[in-house]
């Protein structure tokens, strides 16, 4: 009697021998058994032994993933920067150890309690009393090195919508109680307050309701050549518009050489300011550029009023560009001086906002901006007043303390700064149908669709100082003004509203 694979001797029974008793041969298989396992037993503590490494290897990943896994949380949430950078020198090393996913939305950073732009306060203005005008103010921005370090690696929190598509209509409908147009559709009042009610997924009127893709049969035409460079830009995109030959263009300076490689600059002009650019020194006809501006020449204007033609980029700019993730909007009057990673640190993922516009330097109340704008012959006032009378059924208040932390009611709109998230693209689209229904005046329009939208989600718009809008754009007279101003004597030149010069930067290390 034998076990298969194991080499015990075989006993052969003899005539000598008396038969085994039944104990005897059960002691017999437990002592075969013991030889049988005492020979496998170093597989077996082995195979035991790969098993436990494996098991506590699972449970040690496990609990490292628990650690660095970000929980999915509002952008009300904040990150200390010192997390910000180990995460950025971790992930940079080049590693087969287990690597932590980037978080599902960008919840904002503090700075260090030392940094110098937690200490740094606005001096008081200087004693000039020839200059009565608005002016620049000091600004605390990053060395250019950490403000593009800490560009955000996941979008912000869109509170309450996630998903926004856009309306296409054809043929259109044009049966809506006043106002629209063939560009921007023709919403109707119930249609209007029905995008006023924030729900996860939305499908608004957004301009270009003639076409599928912006530019392309839509009014505010571009070549294929164009639109193609646009949808490639998916970072920063910088952009302006110069019509009717309004402004002359000026590229922007004390730009790095990383921006210039990784941001997208874009200047829209119409036919008239392409004539007149040709004339230009300054104008490439080879690379289509002045500077870093890429020149694109917008065929098939969907309005006659060069303002309002002005608005599509301003605020449909996310249709332009659908795949970019911030915007810098500014007038064709101004010129741009500061980097914009730096402007965008300081003043959209600094403060965890998604939308930053600066507040005017004077009026904070629509009835009073509307009264100026009336004034200065801006619009027809009766458009106007009818205008602020339906804002006031709706429930417009002239603006006070009350409605802190709100600081202003009125936008000093040439520069808005955007991140291209849902809930911001729904903005700027309701925005500007009130644009395209009302009057073209959008410092009107503005506080209205914010408060809307506001008492629907926790999102808001972010208002900073002028002066400091003023730090990082220099602001020049249109060509019309600077011709009449040639004709003035010098003495009479400084009226107060001299163009700021962008004097005063605070960069600190």
């Amino acid at each position: 009697m034998g076990y298969k694979g194991v080499g015990l001797p075989t006993h052969t029974a003899t005539t000598t021998r008396t038969k085994p008793s039944k104990m005897y041969k059960e002691k017999e298989d437990v002592v075969r058994w013991i030889f049988k396992f005492v020979g496998r037993r170093k597989k077996i503590l082995f195979i035991i032994s790969i098993l436990v490494f494996i098991r506590v290897l699972y449970v040690w990943h496990g609990e490292e993933g628990q650690k660095v896994e970000a929980p999915h949380s509002d952008s009300t949430n904040k990150e200390p920067l010192s997390n910000i950078h180990n995460n950025l020198s971790y992930v940079g090393k080049a590693s087969k150890a287990f690597r932590p996913r980037p978080p599902p939305y960008f919840r904002g950073y503090t700075l260090p309690p030392d940094h110098p732009c937690n200490r740094f306060k606005l001096p008081p203005p200087p004693a000039d009393k020839k200059r009565t005008g608005p002016r620049p103010c000091p600004v605390c921005y990053l060395p250019l090195e950490e403000a593009i370090a800490l560009m955000p690696s996941s979008p912000s929190f869109s509170p309450i919508l996630k998903n926004l598509t856009y309306i296409h209509e054809k043929p259109l409908n044009r049966k809506t109680e006043f106002g629209g147009s063939d560009f921007g559709g023709y919403p109707t009042l119930k249609q209007r307050r029905r995008y006023f009610n924030i729900k996860g997924t939305m499908s608004v009127h957004c301009g270009f309701v003639k076409g599928r893709q912006p530019g392309r049969g839509t009014g505010f035409d571009i070549n294929e050549k164009d639109l193609l460079e646009m949808k490639r830009c998916r970072g920063i995109v910088v952009a302006s518009t110069v019509f009717d030959a309004f402004d002359d263009v000026k590229s922007p300076s004390n730009i790095s050489k990383y921006s210039e490689q990784t941001v997208c600059f874009f200047m829209f002009i119409d036919e008239k300011t392409e004539s007149s650019l040709k004339r230009d020194k300054r104008f490439n006809r080879t690379t289509k550029k002045v500077g870093l501006w890429r020149i694109v020449v917008v065929h098939n204007l969907p309005y006659t009023d060069g303002r309002r033609n002005g608005k599509v980029p301003k605020l449909l700019v996310h249709r332009l560009f659908p795949n970019s993730r911030y915007s810098l909007w500014m007038d064709g009057k101004l010129d741009l001086v500061v980097d914009p990673h730096q402007i965008l640190e300081r003043f959209l993922w600094r403060e965890n906002v998604t939308f930053a516009i600066s507040r005017h330097y004077k009026r904070f109340d629509v009835f009073v901006e509307a009264e100026a704008n009336k004034a200065a012959g801006k619009y027809a006032n009766a458009s106007i007043d009818f205008q602020v009378d339906f804002y006031k059924k709706e429930g417009l208040t002239p603006y006070s303390t009350a409605k802190l932390p709100v600081t202003s009611d009125v936008p000093e709109g040439c520069v808005i700064l955007r991140e291209h998230v849902p809930i911001s693209n729904l903005f700027t689209c309701l925005w500007f149908n009130e644009v395209d229904r009302f009057t073209s005046r959008d410092q009107i329009s503005f506080s209205t669709v914010r408060d809307k939208i506001a008492a629907r989600t926790k999102w808001n718009v972010s208002m900073f100082l002028d002066c400091q809008r003023r730090n990082f754009v220099v602001q020049r007279y249109h060509l019309a003004d600077q011709e009449k101003l040639k004709k003035k004597p010098k003495e009479t030149k400084s009226n107060g509203h001299t163009p700021s010069t962008g004097i005063g930067q605070q960069r600190f290390a």
